[in-house]
């Protein structure tokens, strides 16, 4: 029987996505997999432009290779709209497929990533240009009129909205399960908080946000009660 390890990525770009995106991928996994077995899910919150850490997929990987299971993702650009990344995914040897294009050779791969980057650098350049529309006209005129019509005369959120860093920060996304599995088992090995840190920077994890370990960090995951650590 087949042995899978499933890897979802959501965006806190937009409200909302989060959950309707994340049951989506995993009925689509599901539907894939069929009778196979499913060793263990990854899930990475993450805004659009964080390309490079993610802690979650590495841990994904690296369950892959110890168990010799095929990665599984939902769709192609869930993994990465930047060929560096979907080369290095390649290079590291496990062997992995995409829901939405499961006959992909490599070659295809690389053209899919490349597309889908074109398109987001794309995005990202009109994004831009239509700033600086905004900010020459509340420069110019002091306000400006939205398409429905609101008038705002600043940019950023008005007092009291409740943006996705503040809701980050009351609700923090936990690592996976496998990487708290890694922290107790260099706990039980006598390493203090500051050597599993370490070793996890070491190994190439990242927290959630991408940002290195630090004991503080390890020392508030390791004292939660177990079933919090490890949802």
């Amino acid at each position: 029987m087949p042995e899978f390890v499933a890897y979802y990525r959501v965006s806190t770009d937009r409200q909302g996505e989060s959950g309707l995106g994340l049951e989506a991928q995993r009925q689509a996994v599901a539907q894939f997999i069929g009778d196979g077995s499913l060793l263990a899910e990854f899930q990475e919150v993450e805004s659009g432009k964080n390309h490079r850490n993610r802690p979650q997929l590495t841990a994904a990987i690296e369950l892959c290779r110890k168990k010799r299971a095929k990665l599984v993702i939902a769709k192609l650009d869930r993994l990465a709209r930047n060929v560096h990344f979907v080369s290095g995914l390649m290079e590291s040897k496990i062997d992995f497929v995409a829901v939405d294009n499961p006959h992909a050779t490599k070659f295809t791969i690389h053209i899919l990533a490349a597309v889908a980057e074109l398109e987001a650098a794309q995005i990202s350049q009109r994004t831009r240009a239509a700033l600086q529309q905004v900010k020459r006209e509340l420069a110019e005129k002091g306000q400006r009129v939205s398409v429905r019509g609101r008038v705002f005369t600043r940019l950023g959120n008005p007092p009291g909205i409740d943006t996705s860093r503040a809701r980050a920060k009351r609700h923090p996304i936990k690592p996976s399960p496998h990487v708290v599995e890694i922290m107790r088992q260099q706990r039980d090995q006598g390493r203090s908080y500051r050597a599993i840190a370490l070793h996890l920077n070491q190994l190439g994890l990242r927290t959630a946000k991408g940002a290195n370990w630090h004991n503080e960090t390890i020392r508030d995951i390791l004292n939660r009660p177990m079933q919090k650590a490890s949802q």
